[in-house]
């Protein structure tokens, strides 16, 4: 298994237009002493090149605190900078594609809003999946819902790690215990707070307990 099912229940994903601190790698850092047990790369106004220099900087970060770090979209870029994966969207890279390129050791996450598209990436060689929008995401405000019944088969019919997205918050975490995901990931949740260390412990705390 390139990632098990616990270092994927606090799973952050950067976007410094969220930051209320301008030190970006120090956003990072404190989100990881706060418990984020996985961290996707996601910057998308940088070039090709910015975004390999940032990789390399904040995958130190992560190794500090035995994180994997993941890039959005790019999976060249994360093949280049040796970081652990790669997560992709619909209309992304396929999966099997990236795996016939990155070979067996690397993590590939693929988003699914159906069920059919759950059971093709993990045919393909999906390591996890990425299952929302679960609720009404500020920071992707055109986001396609998935509703309650959709999860809940996805998490029937798959054996990989499944992690909830889209809108999830310290408020309405709790109310996903039903549908058993191994995670949950968010962006303004950790990013937005005025205190990302506390958010981020926050939010693990609420995990243990209900998730």
């Amino acid at each position: 298994m390139r990632i098990r099912p616990e270092e994927l229940k606090l799973y952050a994903i950067t976007d410094r237009n969220c930051l209320k601190n301008e030190n970006f790698e120090q956003s990072i850092e404190q989100a990881l002493a706060g418990g984020v047990t996985c961290l996707q790369l996601r910057e998308k106004h940088l070039s090709r090149r910015e975004l390999f220099a940032q990789a390399v900087k904040v995958k130190k970060i992560c190794e500090k605190y035995h994180v994997k770090l993941i890039i959005n979209d790019d999976y060249e870029i994360a093949l280049e900078s040796g970081v652990d994966g790669v997560h992709v969207g619909i209309t992304d890279a396929p999966v099997e594609e990236i795996r016939r390129h990155a070979g067996e050791n690397f993590i590939i996450g693929a988003t699914a809003k159906t069920l059919e598209q759950a059971i093709r990436a993990q045919n393909a060689g999906a390591d996890y999946l990425g299952v929302g929008a679960i609720f009404p995401s500020g920071t992707k405000p055109d986001a396609i819902r998935i509703t309650p019944e959709i999860v809940k088969q996805i998490r029937k019919a798959v054996k990989i790690p499944i992690v909830g997205i889209g809108g999830i918050t310290q408020e309405n975490v709790s109310s996903l215990a039903e549908y058993h995901l191994d995670g949950i990931a968010v962006v303004s949740a950790v990013f937005g707070s005025d205190d990302i260390q506390n958010a981020a412990e926050n939010l693990f705390n609420i995990l243990n307990i209900k998730i």
